[in-house]
């Protein structure tokens, strides 16, 4: 769903969604009458909630997949705090680096953000706002540790980061803030 259901849409975004959902229908998830119910809908949309309600029940890998934006890096530390700008897809190149993906203060591009890591000797860390969700079941350990200290399923709607990847000889932990974790411990 879009962070900002109010906007108004352009002529490229109805394109956009039409051709989603005109893969949607060679997929079989849609009936050639639903997709035509749902066209007329994305031709009178105005916003994009009347967007996102045409698309709301198609499964993600209906969605055209963007390229990752890519991040390499050797010896250093990445950090991304405050608000950055998280685009749909990312992948992590790292060795011997101390990674931090803040992302409760993050600008989404969408609420499910993939992230692909490449890691080596290296330390990655996933702070995630209170109701986020992340799966990192498709990550592949050596000699590695990955901690997940969110909540995994359902998937949240306002942010879920999926993690595939491998990390070797390091760690991944996906958390929220320390400030949310003392809250929750204090109530």
């Amino acid at each position: 769903m879009s962070e900002h259901p109010e906007l108004r849409i352009s002529d490229a975004d109805r394109t956009a969604v039409s051709r989603l959902l005109e893969r949607a229908v060679g997929q079989g998830m849609l009936s050639l009458d639903e997709y035509t119910e749902r066209v007329d809908a994305v031709l009178a949309a105005r916003t994009r909630r009347d967007l996102d309600a045409v698309i709301a029940d198609l499964p993600l890998n209906a969605q055209p997949a963007a390229q990752p934006q890519e991040v390499r890096s050797w010896m250093s530390s990445i950090t991304r705090r405050g608000q950055w700008t998280v685009p749909p897809r990312l992948r992590l190149v790292t060795r011997m680096c101390s990674t931090t993906l803040d992302f409760t203060s993050a600008v989404l591009q969408h609420p499910v953000v993939h992230i692909e890591v490449d890691d080596y000797f290296g330390s990655i860390e996933l702070i995630l706002p209170d109701g986020a969700t992340a799966d990192l079941d498709g990550v592949a350990n050596f000699a590695a540790s990955t901690t997940v200290k969110v909540t995994a399923s359902p998937p949240s709607h306002r942010l879920h980061v999926v993690v595939t990847g491998r990390v070797r000889f390091g760690s991944l932990t996906a958390r929220h803030p320390f400030g949310t974790t003392l809250r929750r411990y204090l109530r």
